[in-house]
């Protein structure tokens, strides 16, 4: 895993390609210090929201279009949580979490757009997911995934301006992971212990800086969510249980024409075709004491 290339090189040639045009433009960044990135907990404060798809009425699903999913499993007790980070050594890197259950997990990167809709859709439907925020993408408007947040859907790494972090040296690859931790811990009272590296690009030093900035996690993907398709790993184009599914707030321009609500209601009835319903995954990960 060393090289930071996923199992399945076409998941990330599709991924360059549908984030390749953050990559333009964007400005560097200043290395922060570690006092300025400790945070105030390992979660966000004031959360609400169950560890996974909730029991909710079926008229509400019909109203975006779609049919009920069958409530999460409860989740593993803090002891047997499968993906355990450590301190030690150089952040863990997983793109799956191992369980027998039919439960897939939910991420959502960037935050380029910023749907009123999507916010109405996330507190109706009760569909947890995490959030891999990238700054550049979402200084205009820190205030908009506050309410994403409180339903219980965590705040996670994924760079100051999305960089290939491979290209950078080591300290480079610190100011992008530190400066984003320093600015997510301001705005969300949280201290993320997750990273994404853009593009599923990483390699050792990525590893190194990420657990020197506090991060012991690296969350990789098996299936991409496009507009209505979705781009898997597996040949015979199915999920198995634990998968990451990767997805993006985008809108209609990204998405020709199509809206926020629209991909993710796509997504949902692709897991829901299949048997699986959605956990949190921070549930099953035990970030370090």
């Amino acid at each position: 895993m060393g090289t930071g290339i996923s199992a399945a090189s076409g998941r990330l040639v599709a991924g360059v390609g549908c984030a390749a045009f953050l990559l333009a433009g964007l400005a560097g960044c200043k290395a922060s210090s570690a006092s300025e990135h400790k945070g105030k907990a390992n979660a966000p404060e004031n959360i609400k929201g169950g560890s996974g798809v909730e029991q909710v009425d079926p008229s509400t699903w019909r109203k975006w279009g779609l049919k009920p999913m069958r409530p999460a499993p409860a989740p593993p007790a803090d002891a047997d949580k499968p993906i355990r980070l450590s301190k030690k050594g150089p952040a863990k890197v997983f793109s799956t979490v191992p369980t027998k259950e039919k439960i897939v997990f939910v991420t959502i990167d960037d935050g380029a757009e910023k749907d009123p809709r999507f916010v109405e859709m996330a507190r109706e439907l009760r569909v947890p997911f995490t959030m891999f925020l990238m700054n550049d993408a979402i200084l205009a408007n820190y205030g908009y995934f506050k309410p994403l947040q409180a339903l219980g859907n965590h705040v996670q790494n994924h760079t100051l301006n999305h960089p290939v972090m491979r290209n950078l040296g080591p300290e480079a690859q610190k100011a992008q992971i530190c400066g984003d931790q320093t600015i997510l811990v301001k705005q969300y009272t949280t201290r993320p212990y997750l990273f994404r590296p853009p593009y599923g690009m990483y390699n050792m030093a990525t590893q190194e800086a990420a657990a020197s900035c506090g991060i012991h996690g690296i969350a990789l993907w098996r299936e991409s969510m496009q507009i209505h398709d979705m781009q898997y790993d597996d040949g015979m184009r199915k999920l198995h249980p634990g998968d990451i599914i990767l997805a993006h707030f985008r809108g209609p321009k990204e998405l020709k024409g199509s809206t926020m609500t629209q991909m993710f209601a796509a997504l949902l009835k692709h897991i829901t075709k299949q048997g699986y319903t959605v956990a949190r995954l921070e549930d099953y990960v035990r970030p370090p004491a």
